[in-house]
C-alpha cells in the first residue's frame, strides 16, 4: 500500500487505516487523493458488506497538514478553490459510499478529522478522545466539512462548536450524537465486531437503499452535496487568501500569537 493508508479486505469487510502516525493522520493533498480513489474503487466492489475507517497510531486524524497549509497559503484562489474541491469530493465519497460505514477513532479527530466521523453511518469512539472544530482560531471556518458535521450534530450545536472552537471529550461528543458510542481503548475492536456483527444480519441490497433512503429524507443527494461543496470551496479559498486568514496561518505555522489575540 501507499504511505498514506493501509487497505485489507477481510472477509466482507474493507478496511482502511490512515497510516501516518507521525503527522497524526493530518490531510494533505496527497492522501485526500489516495484516499479518494480507494473509497471509489472499493464502492465498486458489490461484494463487501461494510467499511471500517480508523487512523494508526495515538490519533484518528488530526485534520490538516502544516506543510500542506503552508503551501496553500501561499497559493492562489483559484489553486485554493480547486484543493478544496477534492477536500469536498472525498467526503462526499464518504457519506455517499454505498456499503454501511463505521468509524473507528480511536484518538483525537480535529478539523477535516471530525468531518470523517461525521460523514460515517456509525462512529465509535474510544473514551480518551478529543474532537475540536478548531478553524476560526486560523481565521478560516470548517466550510466544506460543514454539511456533514451539520446533519450528524445539528445546526444548534455546529453554531456553538463552529465559533467556539472548543475541544471535547468523547463523552461530549456522545451527547451531540457526532458518535454513537464510547468505550475504553481496550473494548474497541470488540464494540466494532460488535457494529458488523449486526450489520451481517440484514440484507445487503436492502441496507444499500435503507442508507439512501435515510439520507435522501434528510434531504443529502449526491447532486446536491456538489452543489453546496462549489460554494464552500470558494468560501474556504476566499478565507484562506484574506488577511485575517493569512495572518492566522502564519501565525499558526510560525508558532506566534495570531492579531486578535494581541493586546492593543
Amino acid at each position: 500500500m501507499s504511505g498514506s493508508l493501509q487497505v485489507s479486505i477481510e472477509g466482507r469487510t474493507a478496511r482502511i487505516t490512515l497510516d501516518r502516525p507521525q503527522t497524526h493522520n493530518a490531510f494533505d493533498d496527497k492522501l485526500i487523493g489516495e484516499l479518494t480513489a480507494e473509497l471509489d474503487r472499493l464502492a465498486r466492489d458489490s461484494s463487501l458488506r461494510a467499511l471500517v475507517l480508523t487512523g494508526a497510531g495515538a490519533s484518528f486524524s488530526a485534520g490538516a497538514n502544516a506543510n500542506w497549509m503552508k503551501r496553500m497559503a501561499a497559493a492562489s484562489e483559484a489553486e485554493n478553490k480547486a484543493d478544496s474541491e477534492r477536500l469536498a469530493a472525498l467526503m462526499r465519497a464518504l457519506n455517499f459510499f454505498p456499503t454501511p460505514t463505521i468509524a473507528r477513532v480511536n484518538g483525537a479527530a480535529i478539523g477535516g478529522g471530525v468531518g470523517l466521523v461525521a460523514c460515517c453511518d456509525i462512529a465509535i469512539a474510544v473514551d480518551t478522545a478529543k474532537f475540536a472544530l478548531s478553524e476560526v482560531k486560523l481565521g478560516l471556518v470548517p466550510a466544506v466539512i460543514s454539511p456533514y458535521v451539520i446533519a450528524a450534530i445539528g445546526a444548534r450545536q455546529a453554531r456553538r462548536l463552529f465559533v467556539s472552537a472548543e475541544v471535547i471529550d468523547a463523552h461530549e461528543a456522545l451527547r451531540i450524537d457526532l458518535v454513537h458510542r464510547v468505550v475504553a481503548a481496550d473494548k474497541l475492536d470488540e464494540a466494532v465486531a460488535r457494529e458488523l456483527d449486526l450489520l451481517a444480519k440484514g440484507a445487503p441490497n436492502a441496507q444499500r437503499e435503507a442508507k439512501q433512503l435515510a439520507l435522501r429524507m434528510a434531504g443529502a443527494t449526491p447532486e446536491h452535496a456538489a452543489l453546496i461543496d462549489e460554494n464552500n470551496a470558494a468560501l474556504i479559498a476566499r478565507l484562506r487568501i484574506g488577511a485575517e486568514g493569512q495572518a492566522g496561518l502564519s501565525a499558526f505555522l510560525d508558532k506566534q500569537t495570531p492579531p486578535w489575540l494581541k493586546q492593543e
